[in-house]
């Protein structure tokens, strides 16, 4: 299976089932959109920021359906000024490069470096859907079983709300 193995290995110990799809590289939510199985399940973005100083570092996951202002997000989150972290500090907390961001990305982090912002609306999802932390395949996990993720990998997280459904 494409991706990287310590994923597979982590949902295993989690005892987290999923559906496994191979695709065409998707590095942007636009393509991977193009080879979205709906079937009930909601397709994630995915954004890795870092704060204005660059010593804290977020993963923020949300629906992909719905735009994201960066300026709004920093009030929402309330960490100070965001950017979007570069493709070394990708590599170095997440392990994976830019396009293949993903919830996954933190079995990589293991000092638990990186905070996990949940987008609130991602609770009314059945399924989600994440890369391997690669991005020529996608998995498929319940909403439980990404909130069983998100508590045993270790890291710090927080459902928030993202953005407004009025968007």
């Amino acid at each position: 299976m494409i991706g990287q193995p310590q994923v597979y290995a982590a949902l295993e110990r989690m005892q987290i089932p999923f559906e496994y799809y191979e695709h065409p590289e998707a590095p942007t939510i636009e393509i991977a959109a193009q080879f979205y199985r709906g079937e009930g399940t909601t397709l994630c973005k995915n954004l890795f920021f870092r704060n204005h100083k660059g010593n804290r570092h977020y993963l923020v996951i949300m629906d992909s359906r719905f735009a994201m202002d960066i300026h709004d997000m920093e009030h929402r989150l309330h960490q100070g000024k965001l950017s979007f972290a570069s493709p070394e500090r990708m590599m170095r907390y997440l392990g994976v490069r830019p396009g293949s961001v993903s919830l996954f990305g933190l079995v990589n982090d293991t000092d638990h470096e990186v905070t996990l912002f949940v987008d609130r609306h991602l609770l009314d999802a059945t399924k989600v859907s994440f890369h391997p932390n690669d991005n020529r395949a996608s998995l498929v996990i319940s909403r439980e079983d990404m909130l069983k993720f998100a508590r045993e990998i270790g890291n710090p997280y927080e459902i928030v709300d993202i953005y407004d459904t009025d968007c």
